[in-house]
């Protein structure tokens, strides 16, 4: 799914302040992470990132190409191409809660300030 904006601030509402990560910074940082396309596959240096956040199948979630990957998450990396954000966040978050807002490397150059871009007018 294509999200704009504004839907995906209204889907990802419970991560405003999660670990002191601001609303608008995950909306900067999904925003040059995917573009905001939940159907989004990378391969960037032998690891394959998906989905909105490009959770990676070596640490975080499971799929045929790398074995054995950690699999932190305890899901299929499929799942993070679906429509359902629940699981996303729920990784997400436990990614944060681990590594820290710099998993996403979108983050600190481009997400840190000037976030008024990306709110949401009609929040």
């Amino acid at each position: 799914k294509q999200f704009t904006k504004c839907e995906l601030s209204q889907v990802l509402k419970s991560m405003d302040g999660y670990k002191g990560v601001t609303l608008p910074e995950w909306i900067c940082t999904i925003f040059h992470s995917s573009g905001y396309d939940t159907q989004t596959i990378v391969k960037n240096n032998g690891k394959t990132e998906y989905g909105l956040f490009q959770i990676n199948n070596k640490m975080w979630c499971r799929d045929n190409q790398i074995l054995p990957s950690r699999n932190i998450c305890g899901i299929s990396c499929n799942k993070f191409l679906d429509d359902d954000l629940t699981d996303d966040v729920m990784c997400a978050k436990k990614i944060l809660d681990s590594e820290g807002i710099d998993y996403w490397l979108a983050h600190k150059p481009l997400c840190s300030e000037k976030l008024e871009q990306w709110l949401c007018e009609e929040l």
